[in-house]
């Protein structure tokens, strides 16, 4: 059944097992996860500070109560992995904005329906309907794919607001779209019954290719706005190079985001050099897909042929160190990391598994919001995987691009935050505090790019982005 184009969510409407998986539905978070969510961002930039003494205890608080001016809602894809000496830490693979992960989450607490969905829009999206300059109008969410959740956040946005609010499907590739922009970049949305409403602010969950039918900047705000998209937030690329600003401007505080040896602005042809150079193992990644799609591990001389085959819309990629077993991983100028996997089964099997933060911003500074976890359906071996055996082992995303261009979810490998399915992760408080860390960091660094990527007068710098971003294909589908 497809989705209906435009529906009115009303207040009251929210009911709970329409909006979660059905194996939260009846799962006990994990102690030492409640036990985190509860830490306030003192305590945890004290721990933080103890097991760093590299950082300045300062620049740690300051990190934490930062409020980023575009990037309120963001998640990261972590791995927990070892260095060739034996060291332990969480490198950020990747950067979401508007990303997944209320269905997954089990409340807190047993009395609390909304979890998630509230705290984040109570915390950082409320507070924007108190600007004075929005324009008039009712609430709407947009979104092209995740029916549960969006239904979950308009509904709870219904209550908080005390308000109908227009949910609109909003895919790539339809033409008859039940949303617009006028001349002063106010958004306007088509209601069932064909009549356009002016919107005065919108939750955005639109994550295929966003920019090819939203403005970078609007003058309804939204909940990201796509500027976070092209900045890095589904922007692999720009991130990349976000990252690598950042770090270098916070080096002196001791601080610094991990992430694998990145080689950005590739052409196709030089993709098997940098593979070559990495050791014949790398991830190769088009810089602008999500869901898992567009991600390439090569791990033999099958996978990289059948890149090179492929005939892919953009003309720049990403080549990544791969993290795998420590037999082949990639071999960069950082060393090699291993992949820590999860605790073996009975069975002596050790699955890749990586761990999705959400982490919200609010007006006093970031705070988490949501953890889930994924592991890939084959498990980890030492011996090199042939043929095309890579992706099964180390690919962990659940979401699956069916034969009518729609998604499905592969349930049986999502791992819970809970008491069943925590403990199989292997990780621990101080893994979490990292992570939460890694994440406040990644957000930042994307926030100051994207605050690049826009003049005073918050216009797009089209042709400053062209510059730090020349891929003439990605530029040709951003609508101004």
């Amino acid at each position: 059944m497809s989705e209906p184009i435009s529906r009115v969510i009303q207040p009251g409407s929210f009911e709970r097992q329409d909006h979660y998986y059905t194996k939260v539905l009846n799962a006990q978070v994990h102690p030492l996860i409640r036990y985190f969510f509860n830490l306030k961002n003192e305590r945890i930039a004290e721990r933080y500070a103890h097991l760093h003494p590299e950082v300045k205890p300062e620049a740690i608080r300051a990190a934490l109560s930062h409020t980023p001016r575009h990037y309120r809602w963001g998640g990261t894809d972590l791995f927990a992995v070892t260095t060739e000496h034996g060291v332990r830490q969480i490198v950020v693979i990747e950067t979401n904005s508007c990303p997944s992960g209320q269905k997954s989450m089990p409340p807190l607490a047993e009395d609390q329906d909304q979890a998630g969905y509230r705290m984040l829009l109570e915390r950082s999206f409320m507070p924007m309907l108190k600007r004075r300059n929005l324009p008039q109008g009712g609430l709407a969410v947009l979104y092209d794919k995740n029916p549960m959740e969006n239904t979950g956040y308009a509904a709870t946005l219904a209550d908080l607001a005390n308000e109908p609010v227009h949910l609109i499907y909003a895919p790539d590739s339809t033409e008859d779209r039940a949303f617009r922009f006028t001349e002063d970049r106010v958004l306007e949305v088509r209601d069932p019954d064909g009549a356009w409403a002016p919107i005065r602010a919108a939750f955005r969950y639109v994550t295929q290719r966003p920019w090819n039918r939203l403005p970078p900047v609007t003058r309804t705000p939204l909940f990201n706005p796509v500027l976070i998209c092209l900045a890095g937030g589904r922007n692999k690329m720009l991130a990349a190079k976000a990252y690598d600003l950042y770090n270098a401007r916070i080096q002196q505080t001791g601080l610094t985001i991990r992430t694998p040896e990145t080689i950005w602005d590739v052409n196709r042809a030089e993709v098997p050099l940098w593979v070559a150079r990495m050791g014949g193992s790398a991830v190769i990644k088009v810089p602008y897909s999500n869901a898992g799609q567009g991600v390439f591990t090569v791990t033999s001389n099958e996978e990289l042929d059948a890149f090179m085959d492929q005939d892919p819309p953009y003309d720049r990629f990403i080549v990544q160190a791969l993290i795998g077993h420590t037999r082949w991983s990639s071999r960069g100028r950082q060393g090699q990391l291993n992949q820590l996997g999860t605790i073996p089964n009975r069975k002596g099997q050790i699955f890749v598994a990586d761990m999705r933060f959400m982490v919200g911003a609010s007006p006093d500074g970031f705070y988490p919001v949501a953890i889930y976890a994924r592991r890939a359906r084959s498990p980890l071996t030492a011996e090199r995987p042939t043929g095309m055996q890579s992706w099964s082992m180390l690919g962990t995303n659940l979401s699956v691009k069916t034969d009518g261009g729609g998604w499905d979810t592969e349930h049986g490998r999502l791992t819970l935050m809970d008491s069943r399915d925590f403990n199989l992760l292997g990780v621990g408080l101080d893994d979490l505090i990292e992570a939460y860390i890694q994440t406040v960091l990644a957000m930042a660094a994307i926030d100051e790019m994207a605050n690049q990527l826009v003049t005073q007068r918050n216009r797009f710098r089209q042709r400053f982005f062209r510059s730090i971003n020349p891929d003439p294909a990605l530029v040709s589908e951003i609508i101004t």
